[in-house]
């Protein structure tokens, strides 16, 4: 098979690397070889936080170029925006409608863009959206947003919702595991 590759993009914090870890245990269990790699930036300080994951028969490096991503997963909504170059003609955005103000917002220097998910669909880009922050608190807790979201791409992959419960079961405690679960079959209907 063709290398595909998918990018996690977000704001440190979110919790975009036990994602990463959640696809590419989906993944190595289909068989693929896998590559992961993670940029963090100024993550601590609410910086951009991007992920890398190509899989296919035999992967030689995880990096993505731009126009090369099958499917960006974004945290945040400008942060789908800022990576959009990076999206391949025909690819999916998979994106949380959460807002979060980078610091020129905060320091009153810029606004924050408009309905962001509507000016992506304008371009063409197919944009699968939802609150995720909103549908992890009715799970349980806001920290399972990211997991949310990996409800809403498992509808974008050819893999059946098994391999990814058992992903979950190998990345999750043990004692955060039905509060996960719950996030992610949230996350599926919301899709």
């Amino acid at each position: 098979m063709d290398t595909k590759s998918i990018m996690i993009v977000g704001v440190g914090g979110q919790g975009s690397l036990l994602a990463s870890r959640i696809i590419g245990n989906v993944l190595l269990a289909q068989g693929y070889d896998v590559k992961v790699s993670e940029v963090h930036g100024m993550s601590q300080r609410g910086g951009s936080v991007v992920t890398y994951v190509k899989y296919g028969d035999k992967v030689y490096s995880p990096v993505i170029e731009k126009g090369e991503a099958d499917i960006i997963i974004s945290f945040e909504a400008l942060e789908a925006a800022r990576w959009l170059p990076f999206l391949k003609k025909g690819g999916h955005i998979v994106t949380s409608t959460q807002q979060i103000d980078p610091m020129p917002v905060i320091q009153g220097a810029a606004k924050y863009p408009e309905d962001i998910i509507g000016k992506l669909k304008s371009q063409g880009v197919s944009v699968l959206s939802a609150d995720a922050l909103d549908i992890a608190l009715k799970a349980g807790s806001a920290k399972a947003s990211n997991v949310v979201l990996m409800g809403l791409v498992s509808t974008k992959m050819d893999f059946d919702e098994k391999s990814w419960l058992d992903a979950l079961e190998q990345c999750v405690p043990s004692k955060f595991l039905e509060l996960n679960k719950k996030a992610f079959a949230l996350g599926r209907e919301a899709a």
